[in-house]
């Protein structure tokens, strides 16, 4: 009878873990966590970033096919509808294509529109998103002239 208490006994101290011990688990957790999310935060912004530049150099391509069928980029108030629906707005394009030259506009990483301004203010055409502030004209805008001065920028990078 002695021997079971005493089993008993040596059996309940050595299951489970002491509070001492969970929280060095927990400490350790956090201080791991406060290293790694902040690199994941960063990430996200450079995946959207590089989104946001992967459309807008397809939406340029795509422009540029209008261009060559028509002899012209469509006008700022036509906008990028112009390359899925064909414009009713002057001027309408003679030789567009029956199935459009896309079949829906992305929309960029913020849930925004890519807008476009023809004539550009930058180039032939300026195609760009607002960014995440959801505001034209301010430091987080990605466009296609600041995409173009980054490559003249990296010689040998593409």
């Amino acid at each position: 009878m002695k021997n079971q208490i005493v089993n008993k006994n040596s059996a309940r101290s050595q299951s489970g873990f002491t509070l001492m011990e969970i929280m060095v688990v927990i400490v350790i957790l956090g201080v791991l966590a406060s290293l790694v999310i902040p690199n994941l935060m960063g990430n996200k912004e450079r995946a959207d970033r590089q989104k946001a530049v992967s459309d807008i150099v397809a939406l340029e391509n795509t422009l540029d096919m209008y261009k060559l069928d028509n002899g012209r980029y469509p006008t700022t108030d036509q906008g990028l509808k112009a390359l899925v629906t064909k414009p009713e707005l002057q001027p309408v394009p003679k030789n567009y294509r029956s199935d459009g030259y896309i079949r829906r506009l992305p929309t960029d990483p913020w849930n925004n529109d890519y807008l476009i301004v023809s004539p550009g203010e930058h180039g032939a055409i300026d195609v760009f998103s607002v960014g995440p502030d959801g505001e034209a004209n301010t430091a987080d805008d990605v466009s296609n002239w600041d995409i173009d001065k980054k490559t003249e920028a990296e010689p040998g990078q593409k």
